[in-house]
């Protein structure tokens, strides 16, 4: 995994394998400042979740900003997503997350099991359903989990001191765990702490065995977090938000 500038196949290879894989340097510092940028601008407009004076998540930023939205379909990040979920691949929702001293949360190990969608439809296999800022979420089949990518741009440095993801690597090859897979895998493999330079990106499946510990030195770990889809929804449901070039 310590590989440098590696071809679009060993990340796809990578991901197919691991679950992940970790880029330095896809942002210009100019792009990491006009991003940070752009979420407070959300942050001051109202939209964001906020402890104290520190905004610690934005959801729905496909919808809400401009800035996003070109991030999300930029010709060498697209390139990146479809060399994984092939030439259907779209955007679908992006949220914000950072920790700070008034918002240092644990995370405890898990996988990303639920999707947001424009509205509610009952449909074979979906559910439960539940409602998140205003918007419709629901577990998909396992199937759907299986042709989404996760890419988490880091606008801050990020290591173990202010709360890095830990991952359990292969994971997301055992499909939807319960709780008594989930601990079948802490018990029998250990995590790998994922650090990311500012300006990195991190790719990963949404069913990989993620957690994050709360920072030792919280100042700033801002993360924008765009999901990616290769499919369609069946039964009328549609996708939150849909950006694809």
């Amino acid at each position: 995994m310590d590989k440098t500038e590696p071809t679009l196949q060993q990340i796809a290879t990578d991901i197919q394998n691991f679950g992940y894989c970790m880029l330095p340097g896809l942002l210009t510092p100019a792009a990491v400042q006009e991003l940070i940028e752009a979420v407070q601008g959300e942050a001051d407009s109202g939209n964001g979740q906020s402890a104290g004076a520190n905004t610690y998540a934005v959801r729905n930023l496909l919808y809400s900003s401009a800035r996003v939205r070109s991030l999300a379909i930029q010709p060498h990040v697209l390139q990146l997503v479809k060399s994984v979920l092939g030439p259907s691949a779209r955007a679908v929702k992006a949220t914000f997350f950072d920790k700070t001293p008034g918002a240092n949360w644990k995370v405890p190990p898990h996988q990303d099991v639920t999707i947001a969608v424009r509205e509610k439809a009952e449909a074979p296999g979906f559910g439960p359903w539940t409602i998140k800022a205003d918007i419709h979420n629901v577990q998909p089949p396992v199937q759907i989990l299986e042709q989404m990518l996760a890419l988490r741009f880091h606008l801050d440095d990020c290591d173990e001191k202010n709360g890095a993801l830990k991952v359990w690597p292969g994971s997301h090859t055992s499909g939807r765990l319960k709780d008594a897979g989930i601990a079948e895998w802490l018990s029998n493999h250990d995590p790998v702490t994922c650090p990311v330079p500012k300006g990195g990106v991190m790719l990963m499946r949404p069913l990989l065995l993620h957690a994050s510990s709360p920072a030792t030195n919280p100042t700033h770990r801002r993360v924008i977090h765009i999901e990616y889809a290769g499919l369609d929804l069946p039964n009328g449901l549609r996708w939150l938000d849909e950006l694809w070039k």
